[in-house]
């Protein structure tokens, strides 16, 4: 008889623990509740009072999105990423500027929190100029995440609860306050539709950066390999997300259009959300608010700050930037420190050079092309490759594409040339660096650590 061998130990793996409703709470808390507080007033001032209309508009574009990353998902289910499923269905240089667009949005993002945590501060603080604040939130953000300071997914979750009760308190807020006020039907609907400053052109440009509070929902996608039946839930539950987003946030600027209709008159539009909230629920609400927004847009800068060097940090390794500085990481923090402190001085700078309405569309610049590129490459693998070429792989990602460029191409003339200025940046150095493009660059997700 031979004598038994002993069977290897299996590798440790991810488990599919996720159910739906797992992964809709997990993307309401990646968008936040309170996201279409923080744009409010920039997007009021660009589409001339109707920012209802704009948030309701991206809710279609952002729904075509959604179900275009659902049905990626399902095809690279260890990817969860844009320029993954550019890179696979379209071609490697494409995935190549689909990835550099996205390291856009990761460096912009602390740039605009540190403009509006600084304003948020000086609600409290006025006399503490603003300079001052915001050199103490891009050193804090840097140094949380030098130490590996980083929020846990229960904090994260405890977070998006309260600021959902916060949510409650003004709803409940602005219905009282509106309950003493005279209001007829042409006030009631003119958040939708004012005939004295509607303009599509306007509105476009407005829902161009009202997309912002969107973005997030493709976060759902990286957990493919941990969700139960990824085909049909991580789907079902980026569509949901976008829903609530949509609907909710439509509920929130739409009582805070009618407690403050006239929208050329906040005190400070980059703040105006929370002048609102005062005037609806007094000094308590204003400073609660306040509060909201401030811890809200602190862990989302943190946050992407740490995505930003771990992006960094992925490409340096892989050779696409240069690795000497950016693949580099800290011997004891185990932290890509290089990276981390780059971001943090870009974002100080930034807070400086940029308006958070010109920080939040360069945000937005390269997560259109993002979106473009995943409803394309929905459309190729679909319908282009697909044996079964049903009009419903075709209409969608078509459509989806479309409107996302109509809102890409509607973005203000100062946003297109500093984006295309980064795009053209990108797309020199990795020709230079494949030669034309003939040697493939493979980007990984920020925190991927596999092939290491």
């Amino acid at each position: 008889m031979s004598s038994p061998v002993a069977e290897a130990p299996a590798r440790p793996g991810l488990v599919r623990v996720l159910g739906l409703w797992s992964l809709v709470i997990y993307g309401i808390v990646l968008i936040q509740p309170t996201a279409p507080m923080s744009p409010f007033g920039v997007v009021s001032r660009l589409a001339q009072g109707h920012v209802v209309t704009t948030l309701l508009i991206g809710m279609v574009a952002m729904l075509f999105t959604a179900i275009a990353y659902g049905k990626m998902a399902a095809v690279y289910p260890s990817a969860g990423s844009a320029y993954a499923y550019v890179g696979h269905e379209l071609h490697p240089a494409l995935g190549y500027v689909t990835g550099w667009s996205m390291l856009f949005d990761y460096v912009m993002n602390p740039i605009i929190c540190v403009i509006i945590c600084s304003k948020l501060a000086g609600n409290y603080l006025p006399d503490v100029p603003y300079a001052a604040w915001a050199v103490f939130f891009a050193v804090t953000f840097t140094g949380l995440n030098l130490r590996g300071v980083k929020a846990s997914a229960r904090t994260n979750a405890i977070i998006a609860g309260g600021l959902g009760a916060v949510l409650v308190l003004f709803i409940v807020a602005a219905a009282r306050y509106l309950l003493g006020q005279t209001l007829d039907g042409a006030a009631l609907a003119r958040p939708f539709y004012d005939p004295a400053s509607f303009s599509w052109s306007r509105v476009s440009s407005g829902t161009a950066l009202a997309v912002l509070t969107y973005i997030g929902f493709d976060g759902i996608s990286t957990l493919s390999e941990e969700v139960e039946n990824p085909r049909r839930n991580v789907l079902l539950a980026t569509v949901l997300v976008c829903l609530f987003t949509g609907v909710f946030g439509a509920l929130q600027v739409y009582l805070a259009q009618l407690v403050w209709p006239d929208w050329t008159s906040y005190p400070d539009v980059d703040t105006a959300f929370v002048h609102v909230a005062g005037r609806a629920g007094g000094p308590i609400l204003f400073a609660i608010i306040n509060a909201a927004l401030l811890v809200a847009n602190f862990g989302s800068g943190s946050g992407a700050q740490l995505g930003a060097g771990r992006l960094l940090y992925g490409m340096g390794r892989d050779g696409a930037i240069p690795r000497g500085f950016f693949g580099k990481v800290h011997p004891r923090t185990h932290i890509p420190a290089n990276n981390i402190l780059l971001v943090g001085a870009i974002a100080l700078a930034g807070a400086f050079l940029l308006s958070y309405e010109l920080g939040a569309e360069l945000l937005n610049f390269g997560a259109f092309i993002a979106f473009m590129g995943v409803n394309v490459a929905w459309l190729v693998h679909y319908y282009v490759r697909g044996a079964d070429r049903k009009v419903l792989n075709l209409v969608p990602p078509l459509l989806g594409f479309l409107i996302c460029l109509y809102l890409w191409l509607s973005l203000r003339t100062p946003t297109k040339i500093v984006g295309f200025l980064w795009l053209l940046t990108g797309v020199a150095y990795g020709a230079w660096k494949t030669q034309g493009f003939k040697r493939a660059i493979e980007f990984r997700e920020a925190g991927d650590e596999s092939g290491r």
